[in-house]
């Protein structure tokens, strides 16, 4: 499905014009549905966000980490933090969730439990630069 996996690149590259044409070129997939779902929101389409949230299953972890994203990225961090944890749940072995989770709870200014979930975090990946700085944020808040 060479048409979805471009569409990828052009979104990466906030091409968002370019990487819609490419995706309604794609045959119907999980991640054409996913990549048409927050196409929609960078454009503000609130009925198109509908109509392809609808398709996400339950089932599918890509799915739920999509719209974990799509609930960050409205602000819902609290509706982002249930999916992850959720996820945690039945796949411990995703460590980054911790840090997802920590920034979710860093914006609703839970500066303490951001921490804690940053220290598991670094217990595993001590080099992060994405976490060693959100560290760094919640200290500041903190202190």
């Amino acid at each position: 499905n060479i048409h979805a996996w471009k569409a990828c690149c052009q979104f990466g590259l906030c091409n968002y014009k370019e990487a819609r044409e490419e995706c309604e070129k794609a045959i119907d997939s999980d991640l054409k549905n996913r990549l048409m779902l927050h196409l929609a929101q960078k454009s503000g389409d609130e009925k198109t966000l509908m109509a392809y949230h609808e398709k996400l299953k339950d089932s599918s972890i890509p799915d739920q980490l999509c719209l974990a994203a799509l609930h960050y990225l409205r602000g819902h961090y609290e509706d982002a933090t249930e999916i992850y944890k959720k996820i945690l749940t039945e796949k411990r072995e995703y460590a980054a969730l911790n840090v997802y989770m920590a920034l979710c709870y860093y914006k609703l200014d839970y500066y303490d439990v951001s921490l804690d979930l940053l220290a598991q975090y670094l217990n595993v990946n001590p080099t992060s630069v994405i976490g060693m700085n959100l560290r760094s944020c919640n200290n500041y808040q903190l202190y």
